[in-house]
C-alpha cells in the first residue's frame, strides 16, 4: 500500500480577495493552495528554503482548478493538500478546498512542479536531497 502525505491548514477569506459582490475572486484561489504547499512544507521537512540551499528551484508548469461553491468574505476555508509520489523528477500536489464553516467542499485542485538548475535547465532525475527526503517520510526503502 502506498504512503499518503497530507495536510490542512486553515485561511482566513480577506476583504481584498473578493470582489463587488463579496465572492472571492478565481484567481486568489492560488493564493490558498500556495498556504496549503507551505504548511505541508513545514509539516514534512520540505521547503522551498530547501530547494534554494540545493541552488534548485520548483516552478509550477500546471495547475488546474474546479470551482464548486462560492466563498465569501470572512469565511474561512480549509486547505487540505495531498503530496502525489511520483517516479519522476516532479513534484505533484492536489488540494481539497472546504468551508470550515458547514465542511462544504468548495474547490479542488492539482499543480504539478518541475526541478531547475540554478542555470535554468531542467533536472531529468529527482534530485539527491528530495530522494532523502522521500526515504525519511517512508515514500522510498532505505537502502540496505
Amino acid at each position: 500500500m502506498t504512503k499518503i502525505l497530507t495536510d490542512r491548514t486553515e485561511v482566513k477569506v480577506r476583504f481584498g480577495e473578493v470582489d463587488s459582490m463579496g465572492i472571492v475572486w478565481h484567481g486568489n484561489y492560488v493564493k490558498y493552495i500556495e498556504e496549503g504547499r507551505e504548511s505541508f512544507g513545514h509539516r514534512y521537512g520540505i521547503s522551498y528554503l530547501d530547494f534554494h540551499a540545493h541552488d534548485l528551484m520548483a516552478p509550477v508548469v500546471s495547475m488546474q482548478f474546479k470551482y464548486r461553491k462560492q466563498v465569501r468574505y470572512g469565511d474561512r476555508l480549509i486547505v487540505e493538500t495531498e503530496y502525489v509520489d511520483d517516479k519522476a523528477a516532479k513534484l505533484i500536489f492536489r488540494f481539497r478546498i472546504y468551508r470550515k464553516s458547514d465542511s462544504e467542499l468548495v474547490a479542488t485542485a492539482e499543480t504539478t512542479q518541475v526541478f531547475l538548475n540554478s542555470k535554468g535547465e531542467m533536472q531529468l532525475y529527482p534530485p539527491e536531497f528530495v530522494l532523502e527526503w522521500k526515504r525519511k517520510v517512508g515514500l522510498l526503502k532505505v537502502a540496505v
